[in-house]
């Protein structure tokens, strides 16, 4: 069961599911997934306020460098023009 019955965008129904959200910080990015809820129509998505709180504090943890417990997957270049 989902918090909205509808999106309050558009008026599409909402689904809850399970997504990838990238947090930057500093120089650094993070992946984190979450489950949250979708519009199925445009696509919104609804995160409750632990999830908010989390990417606060994960975002937070970046902008100071510390990536303690953090895996790290790739890298990431600029590309200048």
């Amino acid at each position: 069961m989902t918090s909205f019955e509808l999106c309050p965008v558009c008026s599409g129904e909402v689904i809850t599911k399970k997504v990838e959200k990238l947090i930057p910080g500093g120089n650094n990015t993070a992946v984190v997934k979450v489950t949250t809820e979708v519009c199925t129509h445009c696509g919104e998505r609804l995160y409750s306020k632990e999830a908010i709180t989390l990417f606060e504090h994960i975002r937070s943890k970046l902008a100071n460098g510390d990536v303690a417990g953090f895996l790290p997957v790739g890298q990431t270049y600029k590309v200048t023009g």
